[in-house]
């Protein structure tokens, strides 16, 4: 038995696709465990408006502040783990986790879900970061499927504990909830973190050769990597992209209340719930498998046409939501098309960001890109204002849709022919 299977790292030559995948399998496992802090939240959002009588956008605050804390600190996060290997930032993540929804557990202010949701932000922010760029490390031959199964374990997470949430929250009360599922889940976060190891030089193969796949040599620092305009094109089209996602993703519940039909039973595939426990769940099942599967196409097609394609489906699909949603069944299919169509950034965007700066720094320079969800995820409360303005989510749709499909021309444009340009200088030098 290798000193592999036993989790010390081996001294020379690769290791076995069986520890690689093992690996990949405990950041999945890390990943679903914090699903929730962020996927769960919508079901929440009725009972503590109900409870304190606070109106949806400041509550949501408490959303968009733990999107921000889970985006913006994943740079030093990363930067901790890229000196010091994934576990113990993974360890602290799943204690903070635990201690957020225990303080939600507790509160009785706005501030106190504020601090709780920054808390578990942290947190949350941590594993991920982790995870993702580990995954990026250890395949190098298979980056987008490697990012995509990994950023599924948190699209897809929450799926199973759908339903248990919802019945929790009514039997047991909000509060309830909110400290059994957050400690439960920190507690096997904290158990997986023992488990996780970085590569070290020699036991991971070569970068893939792909045509269609454009790669680097070159390993660029995080100080290099925020200085280059190509970093920002990926950046606002992360942005862009991300807003609509995070928009549906927040307001879930609250949109199908508004349009009146949450409640309404609907039937498919042999099984009957109410269109937003449907909604919801199917939503977090293709949001989860459509990470791996457009990161395996784009191994295979390249990174910007797989994006040319996915962000045209979410245009398209959002826009369909807001014509045809208000039938609950078309609610249920086309939230799933929405979130099918959306989930895939988390895998595209950081395999391009390596596949142009180099693996070395892979979690510091992919954590940099993915603050960009935290800078998204301050259009949601925007969206909620335009929404208890007007009464109406038809300019919040249609707008998102028109982001997407600008993202969708970019990619094909703009990014490809740039980042070629920007990978041959880099091998010229």
């Amino acid at each position: 038995m290798t000193d592999a299977v036993h989790g010390a790292t081996p001294a020379i030559g690769r290791v076995s696709d069986a520890y690689r995948w093992t690996q990949l399998a405990i950041g999945v496992g890390a990943m679903v465990m914090i699903a929730n802090y962020q996927y769960g939240w919508t079901f929440f959002v009725p009972d503590i408006h109900k409870k304190f009588g606070w109106d949806r956008a400041s509550i949501q605050w408490a959303f968009t502040l733990f999107v921000l804390f889970e985006t913006w600190l994943v740079p030093i996060e990363g930067w901790f783990v890229d000196k010091y290997g994934p576990r113990i930032v993974v360890l602290v993540g799943g204690i903070l986790c635990g201690i957020g929804w225990a303080i939600n557990a507790q509160a009785e202010t706005l501030n106190g879900f504020y601090l709780g949701m920054i808390v578990a932000g942290i947190g949350a922010g941590g594993v991920y970061g982790t995870c993702v760029g580990n995954a990026l490390k250890w395949f190098p031959d298979k980056r987008g499927l490697a990012a995509g199964i990994t950023a599924a374990g948190f699209g897809a997470g929450s799926a199973l504990t759908v339903a248990p949430i919802q019945a929790m929250i009514a039997g047991s009360g909000f509060q309830t909830t909110f400290l059994y599922f957050g400690l439960g889940q920190g507690l096997i976060i904290v158990i997986l973190a023992f488990f996780l190891y970085a590569p070290k030089a020699g036991q991971v193969p070569a970068v893939t050769v792909n045509a269609n796949v454009i790669q680097t040599r070159r390993n660029y620092a995080p100080t290099e990597v925020i200085r280059h305009p190509i970093f920002w094109l990926m950046y606002f089209m992360f942005v862009i992209v991300g807003a609509g996602g995070l928009m549906v993703t927040a307001n879930l519940k609250p949109i199908a209340a508004d349009w009146k039909i949450d409640n309404v039973p609907v039937t498919l595939m042999a099984m009957t719930m109410t269109a937003v426990t449907f909604a919801a769940t199917i939503d977090r099942v293709l949001n989860g498998l459509t990470r791996p599967f457009f990161g395996w196409i784009s191994d295979k097609i390249g990174r910007e046409n797989t994006m040319f394609i996915a962000f045209g489906m979410e245009g398209v699909g959002i826009y369909l939501l807001y014509l045809w949603g208000h039938d609950p069944l078309w609610f249920v299919l086309l939230s799933g098309f929405v979130f099918f169509a959306w989930g895939e950034i988390y895998s595209l965007f950081p395999s391009t960001c390596t596949d142009t700066f180099g693996s070395k720094f892979a979690t510091t320079n992919a954590g940099l890109l993915y603050t960009a969800k935290g800078t998204a995820a301050l259009l949601v409360p925007v969206a909620n204002y335009m929404q208890q303005s007007s009464g109406s989510w038809d300019n919040v749709f249609l707008i998102a849709a028109g982001a997407n499909i600008l993202a969708s021309l970019l990619a094909i444009a703009v990014l490809k022919p740039w980042r070629r340009s920007v990978v041959s200088k880099a091998l010229a030098v």
